[in-house]
């Protein structure tokens, strides 16, 4: 193997009390780095032959049990070493990268400091709307676990079972709800994985299998969607935004409200919507029809390009954009009940019905499943996903005007 690891003493760096840093000092393809452990000796006290401390060294109560620490941090990062020189990625790595690899094993064998992290990543990224989802899971296994630490070999096959008994034995909670915090812990192991934190064998989701249970019908049919399109309302009316919002989001593509709420003036180019979906990052870009930019338009007025187009954000910070974006979906949702009432529809009416609606409509209209899903953004459509990039917006455009024909 070209790849070793050392326990050294950091002569170039000497610390105010004469001491220098204790490192691992890593050697890869002839390249070296090091990883500092936190701990510094004199000089006088450190055997370099034997990479450890000697015995007449008084800054311990126990040299014996000090080195032995030592010992235990290098063996760690052997491990790590040898777990990639076993899965055949070391020859593959930079120094640099094993590095990062010995580095995050030791400061994240916790899955709570791990998710934590990667919460704070998502907030860098500007994925509020993941990140809140994140921070829920982790207080939720907080509380499972009675406030105590997860480890990442800890979280198995067993973990999982009991956390699913814990969850369905309280009341109100759903299947469907499990099956959301399990998707969310299987996401933040997958990036454990990716990270070098814990072995690809140790994947309980190969045994786990998340389940769920069907969900009652959220589509419109034709005659309920075409009675909230054909409404007339005045816009001083209570529901006049919300039948607006319903519509926009029906004719686009079932775009959802926190992406509706963040559309500025500047995502309208040359008679197309061009945005980014917050939940994915999938890129859209949308023909817009004249029914969809008569109602951009009435909410667009005089603004500029880079003001928000819907009157739904109101403060400045991002995390406070999603809170006013989370409060005015409620009342979306509410609002959604009375039009329905008002439209005569006895089904319930959410802001998840108009893109349901619009992937049934999409079926019926004969639009090959492979189109929708393309329109939809989904990514775990089979392997139609595969095909969906090469479809150019021509064929798009044409099948938005089938499915807006009611």
């Amino acid at each position: 193997m070209k790849t070793n690891i050392k326990l050294s003493l950091d002569t170039r760096r000497a610390k105010m009390d004469g001491s220098y840093p204790l490192i691992l000092r890593l050697t890869h393809n002839s390249k070296t780095t090091s990883i500092s452990l936190g701990k510094s000796v004199g000089n006088q006290f450190w055997d370099d032959k034997k990479g450890l401390v000697k015995k007449n060294y008084g800054g311990v109560s126990s040299v014996s049990r000090f080195n032995n620490q030592l010992l235990k941090e290098k063996a760690k990062a052997m491990d790590v070493i040898n777990a990639l020189a076993e899965n055949n990625e070391l020859a593959f790595l930079s120094v640099a990268q094993i590095k990062d690899r010995i580095v995050n094993y030791k400061t994240y064998q916790s899955f709570f400091e791990f998710g934590n992290q990667c919460i704070q990543d998502l907030k860098q990224s500007s994925r509020i709307g993941n990140a809140r989802s994140y921070k829920g899971v982790m207080g939720i296994l907080k509380s499972f676990l009675g406030g105590g630490d997860l480890a990442f070999n800890e979280l198995n096959y067993d973990f999982l079972k009991r956390f699913e008994q814990y969850h369905l034995s309280k009341e109100g909670n759903t299947k469907n709800g499990l099956a959301s915090y399990m998707r969310t812990i299987r996401a933040i192991y997958n990036k454990g994985i990716k990270e070098g934190l814990i072995e690809r064998e140790a994947y309980p989701f190969d045994l786990y299998k998340i389940k769920q249970d069907p969900t009652e019908k959220r589509a419109l049919d034709a005659e309920g969607l075409k009675k909230i399109i054909d409404l007339e309302l005045d816009n001083t009316h209570q529901l006049f935004n919300a039948r607006n919002y319903f519509i926009l989001s029906y004719m686009l593509y079932g775009i959802s409200f926190i992406d509706l709420a963040f559309l500025r003036g500047s995502n309208i180019k040359d008679g197309r919507l061009i945005y980014r979906r917050k939940k994915t990052g999938k890129l859209y870009d949308i023909r817009l029809t004249d029914p969809m930019i008569e109602i951009l338009n009435h909410y667009q007025g005089k603004k500029s390009k880079a003001e928000f187009i819907f009157p739904i954000l109101k403060r400045t910070k991002l995390e406070d954009k999603y809170k006013d974006a989370q409060w005015a979906l409620k009342r979306y949702n509410k609002a959604l009940k009375k039009l329905a009432i008002l439209c005569g529809i006895t089904q319930t009416l959410t802001s998840y019905v108009s893109r349901h609606s619009f992937a049934t409509q999409a079926l019926l209209k004969d639009v090959p499943v492979m189109a929708i899903s393309q329109m939809l953004g989904h990514s775990k459509l089979n392997t139609t996903q595969t095909y969906l990039k090469s479809l150019p917006n021509t064929i798009i455009d044409d099948y938005q005007d089938r499915i807006m024909q009611l």
